[in-house]
């Protein structure tokens, strides 16, 4: 086979991305051929900071055959050379004759031949593109399958995670001995510790045990312990979740934990669920075009089917709890899923006593201790606020280096808890205790001429928060209870916040009044408006209400002309009874600027009634 075919064959497979290196055919007697597709590295290397010259042919095919030519570089348009000498000098020739014998002379000197191809580069460089975005796009859809991957193993184990959570209570270990002032609500859910505990002497008259109780009342009033105690008496299986738990990141996740949830509830038939805070799933769903929260509405679907589904809810008690019962969705209140509701109020005096008797059982009381006074002086307080109250006194024992609670520790702890902390090294002058003194004297001074008004409690002035003193005072319980207020009670409350400007102005003159009375300004003006608008006691505008909306101005005249004559009445009245005791006033003042804080029995002792 003719030597220049094979070398054209060479030529076209490198032309077509062939890279052959150092070919030696001894069957065709050929010297080593090296073809390269780039040759690029190999002009960097050897032009780099060497100067070209230029040969002629003739020289060059001398130099050839005297062996002195090492290499040979063919540009790719076939009409250039570069040359590489064995003193590694480059030289060039610009312009190659038409010599069919050239690439055999160069093979028979053993030269190597390197053939320039731009078109190999072009297409090696795409080639590198297309191999890297390719792998670039298999990398991240090996992450999306691992992110999807580990998102379905969280998914997975989150909720396997969760149905342990759902955990059963045997036994609480609280009975309704240990609930105390609640007692109508307490009595409400005996009946269903009855049914648990001898259902056949309901069904034999054809009663149904309710499925669904809601414990409805403000933060702290008892809902959970009540609901714990009706476990702990019945002895049933007794499951306790929040509604909060069952909203979670993923769709359906909430409703797959009410089907375990109930599923674990019907194995231990009969037995409790106890939803704390029902509110987080059972709200009012939506309707049109609001989508609404898809988590906690299908939540709430599984919920409703659970209780009263095609499937029914046999030997399960759903007790649940809320402050905002108001809310909670139509479905979830109707007879057969909620059937009861049972609110549960603040506790009343004796609710309250009994409940500081409870926790004050572990803690060490001093003989003055006066636990009905307290009880007095806690209106619409929860149980757990009597608790912290008893706590908090316990803490300020331990404060004071004492071993025992005082009387004096748990109305500290109650000013802390209703007034905020007082005021340490306050540097108020004696001028500005002065008339504050006065100021609680005329207010207290006031209140006890007043047989219809609240019994006065302690007065103070410490300072606690932006209140520079405070006359405090022991509410009727039967007003808190009933909420039934008279005429003759508002009248001695606008009198009781006009005491202190007044015993400013008789005691220091009307030069001296301070700003200190501004809040009772307000009260007083708000107290008289209900009055009139709200409350209809007055002869002159009529009884009945009044829309402030709708007021025309000459029914506004009217209006504040009589809150000015109820008002002007109050306060001549006010300025009688302390022009008359002024001694009381000054006697007051400078025993609370001596002590700061007074008790009731040191009030009532200073004074004398005229």
């Amino acid at each position: 086979m003719n030597k220049n075919i094979i070398l054209l064959i060479i030529c076209y497979f490198n032309n077509v991305n062939s890279f052959v290196n150092t070919i030696y055919l001894k069957k065709l007697n050929m010297k080593p051929l090296c073809l390269f597709e780039n040759a690029t590295p190999y002009i960097d290397k050897f032009l780099k900071k060497q100067e070209i010259e230029n040969i002629r042919y003739t020289e060059f095919i001398k130099e050839v055959e005297n062996g002195h030519i090492k290499k040979t570089l063919f540009m790719d348009d076939g009409k250039k050379i570069l040359l590489l000498n064995d003193k590694e000098k480059i030289l060039k020739i610009d312009l190659l004759p038409n010599d069919n014998n050239l690439m055999e002379t160069l093979l028979d000197n053993n030269v190597i031949v390197e053939v320039q191809n731009k078109n190999a580069i072009k297409y090696a460089k795409a080639f590198e593109v297309v191999i890297l975005y390719l792998t670039i796009f298999l990398v991240i859809i090996q992450v999306l399958r691992l992110f999807t991957r580990n998102n379905q193993e969280f998914e997975n184990n989150m909720m396997m995670n969760e149905n342990k959570n759902l955990k059963m209570i045997k036994k609480t270990n609280v009975t309704f001995d240990d609930v105390v002032g609640i007692d109508t609500a307490k009595l409400e859910l005996e009946e269903v510790v009855q049914f648990l505990k001898d259902e056949e002497r309901f069904t034999k008259l054809g009663a149904q045990i309710p499925r669904g109780i809601i414990l409805e009342g403000p933060p702290g009033s008892g809902k959970t312990l009540l609901a714990r105690a009706v476990a702990g008496e019945s002895g049933v299986p007794f499951f306790s979740v929040s509604g909060s738990e069952f909203i979670e990141l993923f769709v359906g996740s909430g409703a797959s934990r009410v089907r375990e949830l109930f599923k674990n509830a019907k194995e231990n038939y009969p037995s409790i669920i106890f939803i704390d805070e029902i509110d987080a799933i059972g709200r009012q769903r939506s309707s049109g075009m609001d989508m609404g929260n898809d988590e906690r509405e299908q939540t709430l679907n599984q919920l409703l089917a659970e209780m009263d589904g095609f499937q029914g809810n046999t030997g399960v008690i759903v007790i649940a709890a809320t402050n905002r019962a108001d809310i909670l969705d139509s479905a979830l209140l109707r007879p057969g899923r909620f059937d009861r509701r049972v609110y549960i109020d603040y506790p009343d005096y004796q609710g309250r006593l009994d409940i500081l008797k409870l926790y004050a059982k572990n803690k060490p009381l001093a003989k003055n201790v006066n636990l009905q006074e307290i009880a007095k002086s806690t209106p619409n307080f929860s149980g757990a606020s009597l608790e912290n109250l008893m706590n908090e006194a316990a803490i300020f024992t331990v404060r004071n280096n004492s071993t025992t609670i005082t009387n004096y520790d748990i109305i500290a702890a109650l000013d802390r808890i209703t007034l905020g902390a007082q005021k340490k090294n306050n540097n108020i002058s004696l001028k500005n205790k002065e008339i504050i003194a006065v100021h609680e004297a005329g207010h207290a001074i006031i209140a006890a001429y007043k047989n219809n008004y609240d019994k006065v409690s302690r007065i103070s002035i410490a300072q606690r928060g932006n209140a520079g003193g405070l006359t405090i005072f022991t509410p009727d319980e039967e007003i808190v209870t009933s909420g039934l207020v008279t005429r003759d009670y508002l009248d001695s409350l606008i009198q009781v916040a006009l005491g202190g400007i007044v015993a400013e102005e008789i005691i220091f003159g009307d030069d001296e009044i301070t700003t200190g009375a501004s809040n009772d300004l307000e009260r007083v003006t708000s107290i008289t408006r209900s009055m009139i608008v709200d409350y209809g006691m007055s002869k002159k505008i009529g009884t009945f209400a009044i829309n402030d909306n709708e007021i025309s101005s000459s029914l506004q005249n009217k209006i504040d002309k009589e809150i000015l004559k109820i008002v002007d009445n109050s306060y001549k009245h006010v300025k009688n009874i302390l022009e008359n005791n002024i001694d009381n006033i000054r006697n007051v003042a400078k025993l609370l600027i001596e002590k700061e804080t007074i008790s009731s029995e040191e009030f009532y002792n200073v004074i004398v009634f005229i």
